[in-house]
Formats: structure tokens, sequence, C-alpha cells
């Protein structure tokens, strides 16, 4: 597997051996954390961030000479690591589904994921339906659009609002590096997020993840921060 400086993947936590995490990356290939990149500051349990079987999303600090490949967790965004979990939810949702409905689906996926993700397999579909008679029979493309359409869903909103402000000379800098891309400036120091998933509680999720990090930042770069309850 080819992997590149900066890169962010899914993994799963197979052992901890003293102070160092072996994990299994997603497609192949192991990697190891050290303690120092599992989180930020002073770590009491490592088990409080790291266990056996657990999926966790990480970034690839490098890859030296012997093909060791070294990975970081706590330098990955609230909002990367939503981006990849939110990615292996889907596709493992829709590899459930053919199975459910496809007698030689594991043939079908691997034939799909030679040149896409189902994900986008499956956006592809939603465009051009006819795209299933190619890899589908008349009744399997009836059950998976049946299926599709029923999982439709209408998506739900969840926004907060917070109060961000730094007076120091460089404040405007340093206010950009603590927002998140989907941060919406409002007046006086005051912003609000809003994010979009089609459940409340992954929606939830995400903007708490959101806040949680943007105070983080906000602390290190000496900026105010604080929540407001005020629309």
């Amino acid at each position: 597997m080819s992997l590149e400086e900066g890169q962010i993947v899914l993994c799963t936590v197979e052992k901890i051996v003293g102070t160092t995490v072996f994990v299994k990356i997603e497609g192949d290939g192991e990697a190891t954390l050290v303690t120092s990149e599992i989180a930020p500051g002073r770590i009491r349990n490592l088990r409080d961030y790291v266990v056996p079987n657990k999926k966790i999303v990480c970034k690839v600090l490098k890859t030296d000479k012997v093909g060791n490949i070294h990975l970081s967790l706590r330098r990955v965004s609230a909002k990367e690591r939503n981006f990849v979990l939110d990615s292996y939810k889907k596709e493992k949702n829709l590899s459930s589904m053919l199975k459910t409905i496809v007698k030689d689906a594991e043939r079908v996926i691997e034939k799909i994921k030679k040149n896409e993700t189902l994900s986008e397999f499956f956006e592809k579909v939603k465009e051009t339906p006819k795209i299933l008679e190619n890899l589908f029979s008349k009744q399997e493309v009836e059950k998976i659009l049946k299926i599709l359409n029923e999982k439709k869903e209408k998506e739900v909103s969840v926004k907060k609002n917070f109060f961000l402000k730094c007076e120091e000379g460089d404040g405007i800098l340093k206010l950009k590096s603590c927002l998140p891309s989907e941060a919406r400036y409002l007046a006086a120091g005051r912003f609000t997020l809003e994010i979009k998933d089609k459940n409340y509680k992954d929606a939830n999720q995400k903007i708490n993840d959101l806040i949680k990090e943007t105070e983080e930042k906000a602390k290190k770069h000496g900026c105010v921060f604080a929540l407001s309850e005020k629309k």
C-alpha cells in the first residue's frame, strides 16, 4: 500500500505493547503510534484513547527506510475524523445491503471497488439508475432501488453559536487558525456553526466535536472562547 505523508487513514487497533500502539490500516498495511502522538498533554491511561479492535482515524507522519509506517491520532481534526468515519459507515451499510439482495455479492462488490468506492457508485445510481442493470438481475435492481428510495431521509440541522475573540496584534490570523471551515461570522466576535445529517445524534456529535476542537485551539492561541445561547 502506498501512503503519503499527511494522508488520513482509517485503522483498527490490534494491540498495545508498553507505550506503543500497533494498528492495522484499512485497505491493508500495519503501522504504529507512540504515546506522544495519541493525544496532547500528559496521558494517564492510554486505554482511555485506544483499545484493541477500536476503529481510529490517524494521519500518516512518515514511512521510514525499512517500510515502517508512523501515525498520529492527535493531529487529526474533528472534521477529518468525521469524514472518514462517515465514509466507512456508508461503505459498510451499502455492502450489507448488497449482501442481503445479491447471491454473489462479494464478487460484485469487488468488481465495483476496482474503479470506485461503493458510495461513489451509488451516487451515480441516483442520477442513472440504469447502470445497475450492468451488474444485477432485473429482480435485484428492483429490490436495490426500493431500499435506496426507502432510505431517503430528510436531513436534520443542529446549530450552535459561540463567541471567539483575540486582541493580540496577530489576532486575525489566530482566529482563522481556530475557526472550523463550517463556522459563519455573525457580528462582534460571534459565530455560528450548523451541521446537517440524517439523524440528530450524528449531527450533534459532529458539532460537539467541532466546538471542542475550536475551544482547544482558542486556549492554545490565547483567544477568548465561550458558547452562546443567543440566536
